[in-house]
């Protein structure tokens, strides 16, 4: 598994195109609202802020390479050629996917840090932190049932709007209006609870049982996903 990850940390920084979509776009897009932070946290709070950093680099740098990078590997036939090694399947999918994920998590993990340091500690670090694992998670599973449809690196482009611009838009409607109102819905929309989480873990204010019961709507999608992806993903192109 870790030549795998190594050879697929290779490639990562050779493309222009993954390097822009999985670390600058993150970046650029967390630095505004960090720069803004009074602004946006008018608008919603600053656990808004994380929640919205946390899904950029969870929906444009995680979710979408992964997706790109199972497309691409799948229509070179190298998934093909790794199945043919004593890679177990889990070993494969992981080290592809290890370094993209590793990249994500200490991104996320620079922003927060970032963001602290200009407004202030979050309120509770250890539920932050079980919120930002959950939502990586959760993007992976989706990833993985996404690349299942994706013929090609380019199609990625066209297959993966629905859930990142989806994650994102659902992280700004809670984390601005709240979860007062259609509780159950919010809560179980992709990212809906993962939200709400970064919310209760930054700005505080709510119990810990109330707040790690959210959990289960973020791990009941990634239960979803793998169920999906268990059906529907290919190793080889369709011909």
């Amino acid at each position: 598994m870790l030549s795998i990850a190594l050879s697929e940390l290779v490639q990562i920084f050779r493309n222009r195109l993954v390097l822009v979509t999985s670390l600058i776009m993150p970046a650029v897009s967390s630095a505004f609202f960090i720069y803004q932070h009074e602004v946006f946290a008018a608008l919603g709070s600053l656990g808004y802020i994380a929640a919205i950093v946390m899904f950029s680099a969870g929906a444009f740098g995680l979710y979408t390479t992964a997706v790109t990078t199972l497309a691409s590997r799948r229509q070179n036939l190298f998934l093909k050629r790794l199945r043919s090694t004593a890679a177990s399947d889990t070993a494969i999918l992981s080290g592809l996917l290890l370094p993209i994920t590793v990249i994500s998590l200490v991104q996320v993990a620079v922003i927060m840090t970032a963001l602290a340091v200009v407004t202030g500690e979050p309120d509770n670090v250890l539920l932050l932190a079980a919120a930002v694992v959950s939502m990586v998670i959760m993007m992976l599973g989706l990833g993985l049932a996404t690349a299942g449809l994706t013929n090609s690196p380019e199609h990625a482009q066209v297959t993966t709007l629905p859930i990142s611009l989806g994650t994102i838009a659902v992280a700004s409607w809670v984390g601005i209006a709240g979860t007062e109102e259609l509780t159950l819905l919010k809560r179980l929309l992709p990212g809906g609870s993962a939200t709400e989480l970064v919310l209760n873990a930054w700005n505080g204010g709510a119990s810990l049982a109330d707040s790690l019961i959210l959990l289960v709507p973020t791990l009941g999608w990634v239960i979803v996903a793998v169920a999906l992806a268990s059906r529907i993903f290919r190793w080889e192109p369709r011909r």
